[in-house]
């Protein structure tokens, strides 16, 4: 079984859900999220806090600097995330499909070969 990493995106700017909306999001999430572990597909998953909590550590010539904010200025950052085992991509990217139409637009990337041994 691979691993494979399908990531949701927020949009900056974009028209932010309302509370009724985000209920139906979370409930959506909810249940793909109990689908995936029955499935036995579920490795991990988690939302993330927005970007300008994050803080980014870097290492240069052997000194440690830190600093506030996302490592990449940009619109789109990523809001959450699952971990899942599959047989393959199509497996991974029905699943992809699913959570897309729970809480929008999903990335689906395979993890290295090194990552799986």
């Amino acid at each position: 079984m691979k691993q494979y990493l399908l990531s949701v995106h927020f949009v900056e700017g974009a028209p932010e859900p309302s509370e009724e909306e985000m209920q139906t999001m979370f409930r959506e999430t909810g249940r793909i999220n109990d689908e995936m572990q029955a499935a036995g597909a579920w490795v991990f998953g988690g939302g993330l806090r927005s970007p300008d909590t994050a803080t980014v550590v870097r290492n240069e010539n052997g000194a440690t600097t830190m600093s506030d904010g996302p490592f990449a200025e940009t619109k789109e950052h990523i809001a959450g995330f699952w971990v899942l085992k599959c047989a393959d991509l199509d497996e991974a990217l029905a699943w992809a499909e699913k959570c897309a139409a729970a809480c929008g637009p999903v990335e689906v990337r395979p993890f290295d070969d090194l990552s799986q041994a």
